[in-house]
């Protein structure tokens, strides 16, 4: 499987009536790019029934004209959080901890967590965004406001958590919370006594076949990765998330992302199927008409019936993923530019496009 270029687009290629192919897909990515001139290089991923395909259209960098690929490594921001709610739910179901256990459980000794009353936040309030937790700290003071995360340490973490007074009733409303979500990932790792990215590694990446995803890169990675850009298209740094990398701090490639939706969708058999599709089965409401909170994802719900999406922005990355889980249909969309458009809405226009029917053509 290889990314498309525009180069390798025939009239072979044209859709039949009301069919979405190959060249539609290429069309938003070079009308995003070359003429709107609001990225540098963006990749989709798709999966249903006829399998996997890549598009895409772009470089790795404003200075360097090597095309991105299946296989360019960006940063997914908060899809991450899809990943840190995963590995919980394989620790339920290994019956390591339960959704309900209080997150102050598995804090060391004098840390303390906020309450309300009598009630504790549990792991679950974390997983869903209704813990009552802002979305950041409000003891961040980043050396570096290109990299605001790297220096936020664990110390800071817990002076925040000894601090903070809630002023929301737990699991009684929908805040989303970076903070929230890098806390779970944080007293998972603690649980089992390891780093979060070793135990992410473990017990997620490596069982999905994702071998060219990670938070701190290997060489082999780096020279693919593609350089992030701003708003303003240039070159930023990369992220470092730190302690709250559960939130954000996943690296990550088309290929390995369809690897994680093959396993969603059910069309390969993985350790971690029914993990996955326990993650979608705990929900909350969110106060919106047709939006629930799942485990690291938000449901969305009509009357053609309901998809599981998530997306992602860093300083110089924007990412989407979304998939119906009884169409069977996923889509991923990656882009090395942070700008405003980013590539949700092309994320999303595919993959309700897919799942209005059999409207995918490939020749």
């Amino acid at each position: 499987m290889s990314g498309t270029t525009q180069n390798e687009i025939t009239s072979a290629d044209e859709p039949s009536s009301g069919a979405l192919s190959q060249r539609d897909i290429l069309n938003l990515l070079t009308e995003r790019i070359d003429v709107q001139r609001k990225g540098v290089g963006i990749v989709v991923g798709v999966i249903d029934e006829d399998g996997r395909r890549v598009i895409s259209h772009g470089v790795v960098s404003q200075d360097n004209p090597q095309p991105v690929n299946a296989d360019t490594v960006f940063e997914i921001g908060s899809l991450t959080k899809a990943f840190t709610s995963l590995l919980l739910v394989d620790m339920v179901l290994r019956g390591e901890v339960s959704l309900d256990d209080p997150v102050a459980k598995f804090l060391p000794p004098g840390v303390t967590m906020p309450m309300r009353g009598e009630k504790q936040i549990a792991l679950i309030d974390l997983a869903t965004h209704t813990s009552g937790l802002p979305r950041l700290p409000d003891n961040m003071s980043p050396r570096d406001l290109a990299n605001p995360n790297a220096d936020y340490s664990v110390e800071r973490l817990y002076e925040f958590l000894g601090t903070y007074r809630l002023n929301r009733d737990i699991a009684e409303e929908f805040e989303y919370s970076n903070l929230g979500a890098g806390l779970l990932g944080h007293v998972l790792a603690l649980r089992k006594g390891v780093d979060f990215e070793t135990l992410m590694t473990q017990r997620v990446l490596t069982r999905l076949g994702m071998s060219s995803s990670a938070i701190t890169l290997r060489d082999c990675l780096k020279a693919r990765i593609a350089t992030g850009h701003d708003k303003e298209l240039r070159p930023t740094s990369n992220w470092e998330m730190s302690v709250l990398a559960g939130a954000g701090g996943l690296l990550s490639t088309a290929n390995d992302l369809l690897c994680f939706l093959a396993a969603a969708l059910d069309y390969v058999v993985t350790p971690l199927n029914a993990a996955i599709a326990a993650q979608l089965a705990t929900r909350r409401p969110t106060g919106t008409m047709g939006l629930e909170t799942a485990l690291g994802w938000s449901i969305f719900t009509n009357s053609a019936g309901e998809a599981a999406l998530h997306n992602g922005r860093t300083g110089g990355y924007r990412s989407f993923m979304g998939f119906d889980p009884m169409m069977r249909v996923g889509v991923v969309a990656l882009s090395n530019a942070s700008t405003v458009a980013g590539d949700d809405d092309i994320g999303l226009s595919v993959l309700k496009t897919l799942c209005s029917g059999p409207r995918y053509r490939t020749s």
